[in-house]
């Protein structure tokens, strides 16, 4: 062999062998992000996530991608957002609230899914039980339909002479009869009457907001739901306009200026969540991993609302506060 040739031969071998290498290295994971709600909703959510996935040593864009796909409050989004996220090629689908989470189940059944929702998995067919969840789903729950009557129990407290209380509800939640239910059988106990302000969208929502004078409602408690995730600012400035002292299952409705919030910590369900993906990318498969069941709750009291309407919070409610906000 000429020299010339041989030098040819070692060169392109030797620009060969970096393309080889890169070749073989393994593809980096996707996470596939199914929410509901927009992004700017659920952006303290998603850092908590991010948390508890860095703790098992994923951080995005080094050595995980994610692929967020919302449906901007147009749940019969959600199959299409879904499929698109299984021919993408995810890893992992983590599902914000119920109907994500059902609309990811049927869009596959083979890729892993971390759900984070306020409803019964078992009884929405999500998993077999919460301790053995048996497919290809796991996550974390909280059932806000039992805290209805803790709720307006504390709300009542701040307005003990108040004979309604409106209660705002999606009627097309799935959990929302059980969450009316029991705010209904909570009010009978306390003397007092419900007045359901229904809202399916942000063009009926002050319109829900209309019958209140009319009704005389003295309080107001707003049930769980996505939509409602999503019009935070607006449910508060309605609240605030007609003067009705609220209380929340979130207390991010307080970082906008409402009054009272009581329910589980959303953001440490998340952080949860985060720790699932991580675990479920190293290999460990969702059908062993048991449905975390949220036990803590966070009672969050605003007082500068407080005052803005005129209420002096009793001693006992401060005193079994988780926060204060001066």
């Amino acid at each position: 062999m000429r020299r010339r040739e041989f030098i040819a031969l070692v060169g392109g071998a030797a620009a060969a062998w970096p393309l080889a290498g890169h070749a073989q290295q393994p593809a980096v994971p996707i996470i596939g992000v199914l929410e509901p709600w927009s992004p700017a909703a659920s952006a303290s959510y998603l850092a908590r996530f991010r948390e508890g996935l860095n703790e098992t040593g994923y951080v995005e864009g080094h050595n995980v991608i994610f692929d967020y796909r919302s449906a901007e409050g147009k749940n019969d989004r959600l199959p299409v957002l879904a499929d698109e996220l299984v021919r993408g090629g995810a890893a992992v689908i983590v599902a914000s609230a119920i109907r994500a989470a059902l609309a990811a189940k049927a869009a596959t059944n083979t890729v892993p899914i971390v759900f984070a929702t306020a409803n019964d998995p078992v009884q929405f067919g999500l998993v077999k039980s919460l301790n053995r969840p048996g497919g290809n789903a796991t996550g974390v729950s909280w059932l806000t339909a039992m805290l209805g009557e803790k709720r307006l129990g504390l709300l009542h407290e701040l307005v003990p002479t108040a004979t309604v209380v409106a209660v705002l509800v999606n009627p097309n939640n799935a959990n929302a009869d059980a969450n009316v239910g029991n705010a209904q059988a909570a009010a009978h106990t306390l003397g007092m009457q419900v007045h359901l302000l229904k809202a399916t969208d942000e063009q009926s929502l002050e319109g829900a907001f209309a019958g209140v004078v009319q009704q005389r409602a003295g309080l107001l408690l707003v049930l769980n739901d996505p939509l409602f995730t999503d019009l935070r600012p607006q449910i508060v400035a309605l609240a605030a306009r007609h003067a009705l002292p609220a209380i929340y299952s979130q207390r991010e409705y307080l970082d906008l200026g409402g009054l009272m919030s009581y329910g589980a910590s959303v953001p440490e369900a998340y952080r949860q969540v985060g720790i699932y993906t991580g675990r479920i990318l190293k290999g460990e498969k969702p059908a062993d991993l048991p449905v975390v069941q949220s036990a803590k709750f966070e009672l969050v009291i605003n007082l500068k609302t407080a005052r803005a309407l005129g209420l002096t919070i009793p001693p006992g409610v401060l005193a079994i506060a988780d926060e204060v906000i001066e």
